[in-house]
């Protein structure tokens, strides 16, 4: 009861001690998502980035990431606006890093005007990577044969079902790229001179946090609380940013408890996409052994 009235009360008349917003980013980055399976995205995190970066006592924001990457335009537009907000309201932003800050994990934490990782972290990995199969052996063997029709020649690329061809790959390293520099200008405009001069540091390696520390990748070793009481004082708190719920609860989008003939359908195809989906990132993770 007593905390629920001191809401209420004006700051300058509570306790001197000081509340350091913290917002949580943590899983794959892409877009779409279900409640089964949330993901980062600009359209997940942008409520909760907006809620924390709105407390005008704060004189920071610490975001606690950890995120093995995933689609690089998410990753710059949740960078972007970090970095909007932090101009807009005059606040120095603390990445604190988890398991991983990778690939797009790693773009995310520059937004970070000083980025802090356990010394075991997983850190960098500032490349490009596209995926796929090639099935034309299995076609074959099983004598399906695959008919495409297009108005364009360059409709069609990287069929994973017709035979593979130089040019189209040679068109999807440009535009791989084309990325890869995007990245690359990033990091060297937020880290600077801090960043070692090292042939591997922008050739999608990954190091430690022992390692990225010496290479400038981030600037200290250590925990949020630990690190922000050092900065603030011993009576900083931290205050989780959840995101805005209604009166009575908010209802999680595409979830229905009843089970029904005219929701099965649709309850199933997102059990099979969200099992796909799990396989993937689960993926990506291991390929940071995580």
């Amino acid at each position: 009861m007593l905390g629920l009235l001191t809401r209420f009360v004006p700051r300058r008349f509570r306790s001197q001690s000081l509340e350091i917003p913290v917002v949580r980013l943590h899983g794959m980055i892409m877009s779409g998502g279900t409640p089964m399976r949330p993901v980062l995205s600009l359209a997940s995190v942008a409520s909760v980035l907006e809620k924390a970066f709105s407390d005008k006592e704060a004189p920071a924001i610490a975001i606690s990431l950890n995120s093995p990457g995933g689609s690089p335009v998410q990753s710059h537009l949740i960078y972007r606006r970090i970095r909007d907000l932090a101009v807009e309201n005059n606040k120095k932003v603390y990445v604190f890093v988890e398991d991983i800050a990778a690939s797009g994990g790693y773009m995310i934490a520059t937004a970070g005007d000083e980025i802090h990782a356990d010394p075991s972290s997983i850190v960098g990995s500032i490349g490009v990577v596209s995926a796929t199969f090639g099935f034309t052996e299995l076609m074959k063997k099983i004598g399906v044969e695959r008919r495409v029709y297009t108005a364009g020649d360059n409709k069609v690329t990287l069929d994973p079902f017709l035979p593979e061809k130089q040019d189209d790959v040679e068109r999807l390293k440009a535009l791989q790229q084309d990325v890869h520099q995007t990245f690359i200008n990033l990091v060297k405009e937020r880290r600077g001179s801090r960043l070692a001069d090292n042939p591997d540091l922008f050739t999608g390696q990954f190091w430690t946090g022992v390692r990225s520390l010496q290479l400038g990748l981030i600037d200290g070793l250590g925990d949020m609380r630990s690190v922000l009481r050092k900065q603030y004082g011993p009576k900083v708190k931290l205050k989780l940013i959840h995101a805005q719920r209604g009166l009575l609860g908010q209802k999680l989008p595409g979830v229905s408890l009843k089970l029904d003939e005219s929701n099965a359908a649709d309850i199933a195809a997102q059990l099979g996409h969200g099992l796909a989906a799990v396989a993937e990132e689960k993926t990506l993770w291991a390929r940071y052994g995580l």
